[in-house]
């Protein structure tokens, strides 16, 4: 397994008391704060949307929609009217953490229980479940590889996990008094990583990828 320590690239502070989780719709970052559902530009940091929908924990975005894990149920929003279509139940009934869209299904993080689960987006039916061994925060799939944040006893790292099996393959250790909550990729080199109660939403350089040492 491949080791090392995450490179946070920038900080942002978007002027909210808690990030839970974080998507990207390919030109603005979006992120739950608790009450709402905020849009930000990376490229400036500069808050340009917040639609008022109950918004606990991991977001996620399909190509169209947006998908927010709300209490127990994972809610499909449109994000050009902030209209809820329709929601699903969430498969850990509450205790769900991350969310992810990959190729028609949503993932499922479920923090405490430390699993992932494969959903399907029109019914919730749990198709897969993988194992962790730390607390699941936020996910997030990029170039065909699952990754995943932890957060326990103070520290955080981002994982790159064998989807089939869950096997760790690769981690990203962040700095000392720097969490994970949500997780999202930007489909290129860099990862936003909710930052928990700090309010923050940090970039982390994705590291490329060694296919020899998957081995």
């Amino acid at each position: 397994m491949k080791r090392s320590t995450a490179e946070i690239l920038r900080e942002y502070q978007p002027g909210v008391d808690h990030v839970h989780g974080v998507t990207y719709d390919g030109q603005n970052v979006w992120f739950a704060a608790g009450d709402t559902l905020n849009a930000f530009d990376p490229a400036s940091g500069k808050t340009l949307r917040s639609i008022d929908v109950a918004a606990h924990a991991g977001t996620a975005f399909d190509g169209r929609y947006l998908y927010q894990l709300a209490e127990d149920r994972i809610q499909k929003i449109d994000p050009a009217t902030g209209s809820v279509l329709a929601t699903l139940p969430a498969p850990g009934g509450g205790g769900d953490s991350g969310l992810a869209w990959a190729e028609g299904t949503l993932w499922v993080g479920q923090y405490r229980e430390r699993k992932i689960h494969q959903i399907d987006s029109q019914t919730g039916e749990i198709l897969r479940t993988i194992e962790s061994n730390r607390f699941v925060t936020g996910v997030t799939w990029t170039d065909g590889d699952l990754w995943h944040g932890t957060w326990e006893a103070d520290e955080s790292e981002l994982r790159r996990v064998d989807a089939r099996t869950g096997e760790v393959l690769e981690t990203l250790e962040m700095p000392p008094g720097t969490f994970v909550s949500g997780l999202e990729s930007d489909g290129g080199d860099q990862f936003f990583c909710g930052g928990g109660r700090s309010g923050k939403i940090r970039t982390v350089r994705r590291p490329k990828r060694d296919s020899a040492a998957d081995g």
